[in-house]
């Protein structure tokens, strides 16, 4: 592209209110991101009829402008000098941005600050976990598995698993990882935090069950206090809470001891301290909080499968936007602990798969070719998991595809529900989401795709008629 004028940029900083509403502003790879002072003040048609917009939306405390790649960089060089900004890291946006989150907000964001550093390698354990099913499922290519026709692939399925199961395995180790370094702690003493809830010396999570009944827990002996000997493999909660606890005595002591004795000092009592913590009293806590909300989660849909999933179906898409979605992560992590699979990924699946065929509808409905062409690739991008080119770029901003979306998402994640399909593992959330889905239950589910990929384009061009006629 082109260089980009002055004039064009111009009209972007008018569009969010002037050079005076922008306390910030920095870029990512494909947008333009503000600390806005009011959000209220912004034109958003004036904004996204602009040649150099794709879309706009507003996320935890940001106010996102869609530029796309390659020239967002050149947009912003521009703006700095338009609105006579000082240049910003996404960190200065972010603190910025943070003031004006309420708690619930700030909560919320706290989560996805956690877990989506970590979602690469969670997904790419739940594709190699389809890859995995594809191999060992019974039924899919033969009436046994694949495996068992063919003998001499069961080793390489045998190591796609073993893969794939690391990132769940050691989940507490990754998101021990991610909670430090969010907390203002060391990420490498948040890592051995995460490995020190699940070392092989201690009692299997997934074992505890059956010990349990048969009045076997191992248990320390601590002065009078039986402490059991359990490990939390695939719990969310204890390493969340116990990372916390480890981030606050680190950082307090490091304003305390010299830096001579730091090395000596600062990790050995914080982790002493949180591992003591983290088995007396947050892993034994959280981990009945955890299975508690699972089993009263299950017990909901369980009891009323059809509406759990027709209102999981209809607000998931809002939850995006929102970005409230980031908390089902932890739900569904849980799940798949406890239960061994979840049955609310499968529904993120299809809502995702729903704002692209919305989208896709209004290819084929736009005059405008701008909106053709966003319509399409925003589209694509929501097949492959990605939602938010059309959910802020098209589907909000004509409203219809949206309720089309949604309504769509919710019939069919109710039809799934019904039938019981469960996720083993958090993949792809877009047409490749099959692969994490138990085989027994891909009949179904494809059926649950037909619904979202043929539904909300025709419910998008009825809309779309009506609206015009």
């Amino acid at each position: 592209m082109a260089d980009i004028s002055r004039q064009s940029v111009e009209e972007i900083v008018e569009a969010v209110g002037g050079k005076e509403n922008i306390s910030a502003a920095t870029h990512c790879v494909t947008r333009l991101r503000f600390a806005l002072k009011d959000e209220g003040k912004v034109d958003k048609e004036k904004l996204e009829n602009h040649d150099l917009v794709r879309g706009s939306f507003s996320s935890n405390g940001q106010f996102q402008v869609v530029i796309g790649q390659g020239t967002v960089d050149k947009v912003y060089n521009v703006l700095v000098d338009v609105a006579d900004l000082e240049r910003s890291s996404k960190q200065d946006i972010k603190d910025e941005a943070e003031k004006n989150l309420n708690p619930i907000q700030r909560a919320v964001k706290i989560l996805a600050d956690i877990f989506i550093p970590i979602l690469p390698a969670i997904v790419t354990a739940g594709l190699l976990m389809g890859i995995n099913n594809l191999l060992t499922g019974p039924g899919i290519f033969y009436e046994k598995s694949f495996v068992e026709v063919n003998p001499a692939w069961a080793d390489l399925a045998g190591i796609i698993n073993l893969i794939a199961n690391t990132a769940f395995v050691f989940l507490p180790g990754l998101i021990g990882w991610s909670a430090a370094k969010k907390f203002g702690g060391n990420p490498l003493l948040g890592i051995v935090l995460g490995l020190m809830l699940v070392h092989p010396d201690l009692l299997n999570a997934w074992a505890y069950g059956e010990a349990q009944r048969e009045g076997s827990i191992p248990v320390w002996n601590l002065f009078g206090l039986e402490i059991e000997k359990v490990g939390y493999q695939g719990q969310v909660l204890p390493v969340l809470f116990s990372a916390y606890i480890l981030a606050k005595i680190e950082i307090f002591l490091n304003k305390r001891v010299p830096d001579a004795f730091k090395m000596l000092v600062v990790a050995p009592i914080a982790l002493l301290v949180t591992g003591f913590i983290a088995f007396i009293a947050i892993g034994p806590i959280t981990f009945w909080i955890g299975n508690g909300l699972t089993d009263g989660l299950v017990a909901i849909f369980d009891a009323a499968p059809w509406l759990g999933g027709l209102i999981y179906g209809l607000i998931y898409a809002p939850l995006v936007i929102t970005g409230m979605h980031h908390t089902f992560l932890a739900v569904d992590l849980q799940l798949i602990a406890s239960t061994g699979g979840t049955f609310l990924w499968p529904m993120l699946a299809l809502s995702n798969i729903a704002q692209g065929a919305a989208a896709l509808g209004m290819m084929f409905i736009a005059k405008d070719e701008k909106v053709k062409g966003l319509s399409f690739t925003s589209a694509v991008s929501a097949f492959l998991g990605i939602t938010e080119p059309a959910l802020f770029g098209v589907n909000l901003r004509f409203k219809f595809p949206f309720i089309a979306a949604i309504i769509s998402s919710a019939i069919a994640g109710m039809i799934i529900t019904m039938a019981g399909v469960k996720a083993a593992s958090i993949g792809v959330g877009g047409l490749p989401g099959f692969l994490s889905i138990f085989p027994q239950y891909w009949g179904v589910f494809f059926i649950g795709m037909a619904i979202v990929l043929i539904l909300p384009i025709v419910l998008t061009f009825v809309f779309g008629k009506l609206k015009r006629s």
